[in-house]
């Protein structure tokens, strides 16, 4: 509001002096100008009537002369007035026209309503700041689950181009430097239904300067931080950052579970993937081998790092090796997209490769050279833009580093579905059959589709049936809310994943377990399940019916019906 009032002010100052001289000049004028009253004596105007005459003239509204017939000279100076208040009212009215329509008043404005309409939310929400190709892909995915959004952005193009998209939720935005704490503030930093800000931008300092202004300002609320510096990230580190993701780093985190455990990978992709979409096919990344790696930058650094510790050979190819610097044993000088510098790699004896560089063209150039090379290789593709998807999947990698989708997909499972987070820390320290069966298991309820995962959380007022039914002291078991309402001997078409109940982590419950208040279930299945599940926490008889198999009758009517029925 300042900054309006500044600018209005700063830009109407001149013209509200000229209007406020040209008035002062006509009004003095006809104070000092004698004229005559209806008898002909002279008759001075005072400055009250000289005011009432030049406020309606200058708006040629034209009472007339008042209170008597003016003299030839106060016509000849009312005549001078018109033109000058004319023209300065001109003058004030073009500067307010060129005020509107200057881009600094007007994003003035857009920041005012924004600040309004975020500090008049209700519901909980998260700033994003940032919106590239992760921040779209974390909107979307938010929004289709209900939750909240607010975006900042230094690009103009992106916020205009957020209004375009056909998001669940409507999605206030700020053109703004999210560096920039003022900004953070209007975006609801402190507001008290703001639960987390995510920092998305491209540059590792931007994102730095976000998270320490989250904290200083609101030490409670949770801070999810984009980083590929480790110098970053230990910063970050340092002053309590909740949540630090680095794409290079996640990705060769997955390529080894992929070499160790291809079931728990598998089962990792299948409960992470956006639900709907195809089950992805497991993936047996070779073990044992000679690997080739096409750049070592941050993605190659970290893929090295990763496949040396399974003491796997290695070549590496880089065109720039004064720049990004080289392993022990040195690197093969070269971009990697000509046969020669394959071959130098040892493409001959390779069994999988690794094209690393931050160019899309150049690692669609590395695979299509390696693969008419040798049909033998085990395929690692970066791709760095969202545009080329068809082109990736036209050369058939077997593994595809999109650094936006792992960064969006991971802050999903954050905000979305946390249990699930934690499901999957505590799944990897099981054994390569229990993922197995697992995904044996899944793969049973849904048709070839990644299948939902819901949360349930007794502690909420929404699941009023259970918490009545556990007060009242009566058993309720994991089977019995799995139970199908249509067929009490038939079970709905989801499994339990994880039981959090009184601080204990409980893997793959058995349905024999007994519910306690306060308990947190996490489930995978279809959403029809789901949707029928919340029927059964939230709606007494039917919780009733699939805990004791009676339909009891449930208004006045029917229940002396049943009554005489039975006599």
């Amino acid at each position: 509001m300042d900054n309006i009032v500044f600018l209005i002010l700063r830009r109407m100052r001149r013209p509200l002096l000229t209007l406020v001289l040209v008035y002062s000049i006509s009004i003095l004028g006809l104070v000092l100008i004698p004229g005559q009253d209806a008898q002909g004596n002279p008759w001075h105007m005072d400055f009250f009537h000289a005011f009432y005459f030049v406020s309606f003239m200058s708006t040629t509204i034209g009472f007339g002369e008042i209170p008597y017939e003016f003299t030839d000279v106060q016509r000849a100076w009312v005549t001078v007035c018109i033109y000058l208040s004319v023209v300065a009212w001109l003058y004030a009215i073009g500067t307010i026209l060129t005020l509107l329509q200057d881009k600094t008043f007007q994003h003035a404005i857009k920041e005012r309503r924004f600040a309004q309409r975020i500090r008049n939310l209700g519901e909980s929400f998260y700033i994003l700041c940032g919106y590239g190709e992760t921040g779209r892909e974390l909107a979307l995915a938010l929004t289709e689950r209900g939750q909240h959004v607010v975006v900042v952005d230094l690009n103009e193009d992106k916020i205009n181009l957020l209004k375009l998209q056909n998001l669940r939720d409507f999605v206030p935005a700020l053109h703004a430097n999210a560096r920039t704490p003022r900004h953070l503030l209007e975006a609801g930093l402190k507001h008290p239904q703001c639960a987390g800000i995510v920092a998305l931008t491209n540059s590792n300092d931007v994102n730095l300067k976000i998270a320490i202004t989250a904290k200083l300002l609101n030490p409670h609320v949770t801070v999810i931080c984009r980083a590929d510096s480790h110098d970053v990230e230990a910063n970050m580190a340092s002053f309590g950052t909740d949540y630090i993701i680095d794409p290079f780093d996640t990705f060769a985190k997955y390529l080894s579970t992929a070499l160790q455990t291809p079931g728990l990978y598998l089962l990792q992709r299948w409960l992470t993937a956006k639900p709907g979409t195809l089950l992805p096919d497991p993936v047996y990344p070779p073990t044992h081998g000679h690997w080739i790696i096409g750049g070592y930058g941050r993605f190659g650094k970290a893929v090295f790092k990763r496949l040396n510790k399974e003491d796997i050979s290695i070549s590496v190819m880089e065109a720039t090796p004064e720049k990004t610097g080289e392993p022990r044993q040195g690197v093969v000088k070269g971009v990697g997209t000509e046969e020669d510098t394959l071959i130098e790699a040892d493409i001959q004896h390779a069994v999988g490769i690794v094209a690393g560089t931050d160019n899309d063209a150049n690692n669609l150039s590395i695979v299509m050279t390696a693969q008419a090379m040798t049909n033998k290789l085990f395929v690692i593709a970066r791709q760095n833009y969202r545009e080329n998807d068809t082109l990736f999947q036209a050369v058939h990698a077997d593994m595809v580093m999109h650094p936006s989708a792992i960064v969006a997909e991971k802050i999903r499972v954050l905000l979305a579905t946390p249990m699930l987070y934690e499901f999957m820390s505590l799944a990897a320290y099981q054994e390569e059959d229990w993922a197995c069966a697992l995904i044996s298991r899944i793969a049973g309820l849904v048709d070839h589709r990644v299948p939902m995962i819901q949360e349930f959380d007794f502690t909420e007022s929404k699941h009023c049936a259970i918490d009545e039914a556990l007060e009242h002291g009566k058993v309720v078991r994991l089977g019995d809310v799995m139970r199908d309402p249509g067929n009490r001997g038939r079970s709905l078409n989801c499994i339990a994943l994880l039981r959090i109940s009184r601080n204990s982590r409980e893997l793959l419950p058995d349905e024999d377990t007994e519910l306690l208040a306060g308990d947190k279930l996490l489930f995978c299945g279809t959403r029809h399940a789901f949707s029928t599940m919340e029927w059964i926490l939230c709606h007494g008889p039917t919780l009733e019916y699939v805990l004791t198999g009676e339909d009891k009758p449930r208004s006045w009517i029917w229940r002396k019906l049943a009554q005489r029925s039975k006599k």
